[in-house]
């Protein structure tokens, strides 16, 4: 079990004006922090001079703790900044935003009476048995509370936080003018398209009744699969606002990490991730893209993993996935040409880019494919390929010349994919045959 102390409650900030408040009120206190940091180290030459003041543990632990109090769309671009850049970003920066993976601030009761009350109408309660004021989880759109119907049936209610919905747009753009003014994000740099990627796919994941056909298609899906259990929907409790689907029981699944599991089980578990990744992307060209620790439980009693939260659903056309598999393909064989090529295919290189940049994106590019590549059983518990990867980020992020760009739109929760499932099968200290997967549908 983790020693970090439950969230607190707050109520969530419902208005614009109030959520640019709070982040303008963290600006401050960041490019304080920043100051201090600057004068602290004045005088002296460490090997993190060449990283900005920003982006130290502290400034990481107050940004994480006020984006956790506002909820929505800035706490999930903090999920995303977590996990997205680790390999840019320090370790204790990220580490430290790494909280908001699994954990936010819990409504008041009050404001969930409140949204239970405009979506049910009243007297809401009769449709219940029992309802559990204090929430099994609460994550950047919603928290998730038990309950039992009249009828018997056992459910996990995700009620949306009040005004999340209508500041995703004030969110994005806010929380980009910070990272902006954090220097966490190169100024030059053009994300215009990843900004409205995002607020897409936010938008969709604040509409219950999207992802509730999110969880249909992906209750479909997987259904030949004995090592997953998804949850079913029930439509008469589902609104845009709440879904109501099945309460599964299970306990996390980085409790496989623990000492006194069975090797075995946690490569069987890893190897279940990762082939359902490459299905994900190759078969089912419908992905769920959000990773996160708390979205995966492990069953004791079966050995299935229960996979939750479908909001974040991507669906990618054939020639998309077709050029990953190209790339991967040239990757595995060790062809330098064919890698360039897809690379530039897919956008991360323009045949413009001089040599010396194409070779600092193809590094990174070859580390992000290093599982895919390794032949044989891939020691995730064991591999330093974060810290590889943040370093030849670094290198690449400060020697760009002004070449660097950013991702193609369309990449940006595909990668966030990637990032996520290597971690889970790093904190369960998986051992997986992973070129062997993959290579089932090159």
């Amino acid at each position: 079990m983790s020693d970090r102390k439950p969230p607190a409650k707050s109520r969530v900030p419902t208005t614009r004006l109030g959520r640019l408040v709070r982040l303008g009120f963290t600006a401050g206190e960041l490019a304080l922090g920043g100051v201090a940091e600057g004068v602290r180290r004045l005088g002296r030459v460490t090997p993190d001079d060449a990283i900005n003041v920003f982006l130290t543990a502290t400034n990481a632990e107050k940004l994480a703790h006020r984006l956790a109090g506002m909820r929505g769309a800035a706490m999930k671009m903090g999920q995303m900044l977590s996990m997205e850049s680790a390999d840019i970003l320090p370790r204790e920066f990220t580490d430290a935003l790494a909280t908001l993976r699994d954990s936010a601030n819990r409504m008041p009761r009050s404001q969930v009476r409140g949204v239970l009350g405009r979506e049910y109408g009243k007297g809401w309660e009769s449709r219940f048995e029992s309802f559990d004021y204090e929430p099994a989880a609460a994550a950047s759109i919603g928290q998730v509370h038990r309950a039992v119907t009249r009828d018997g049936r056992k459910l996990a209610l995700k009620i949306q936080y009040p005004g999340v919905a209508k500041s995703i747009g004030s969110d994005v753009d806010n929380m980009a003018m910070f990272l902006r003014m954090a220097r966490i994000l190169p100024i030059e740099m053009d994300i215009s398209g990843i900004i409205a990627e995002v607020k897409r796919q936010l938008k969709e994941e604040a509409d219950y009744l999207i992802e509730a056909e999110h969880l249909r298609t992906y209750h479909r899906l997987v259904r030949d699969e004995p090592g997953f259990v998804v949850p079913r929907v029930h439509e008469d409790l589902t609104t845009k606002r709440i879904l109501a689907m099945d309460f599964l029981e299970g306990v996390p699944l980085e409790s496989l990490g623990r000492p006194g599991v069975a090797q075995k089980e946690r490569d069987r578990c890893g190897a279940l991730l990762q082939g359902l990744l490459f299905r994900e992307l190759f078969e089912f060209r419908t992905m769920q893209t959000d990773p996160n620790f708390a979205n995966y439980l492990y069953r004791e009693e079966d050995g299935r993993i229960v996979l939750l939260d479908f909001g974040s659903t991507a669906y990618f056309s054939k020639e998309f996935t077709e050029r990953y598999g190209k790339i991967s393909r040239a990757l595995i064989d060790g062809d330098a040409g064919a890698t360039r090529r897809y690379a530039e295919a897919i956008g991360y290189l323009r045949s413009s880019d001089s040599p010396e940049h194409a070779e600092r994106v193809l590094k990174v590019i070859r580390l992000a494919c290093e599982p895919i590549c390794h032949r044989g059983v891939y020691d995730f518990g064991a591999s330093d390929l974060i810290a590889r990867a943040r370093d030849a980020g670094i290198e690449m992020l400060f020697n760009s010349q002004g070449e660097w760009k950013a991702p193609p739109p369309e990449t940006v929760f595909l990668h966030r994919k990637l990032v996520g499932s290597f971690l889970a099968c790093a904190r369960i200290q998986a051992r997986v045959r992973v070129q062997d997967l993959i290579s089932l549908y090159l």
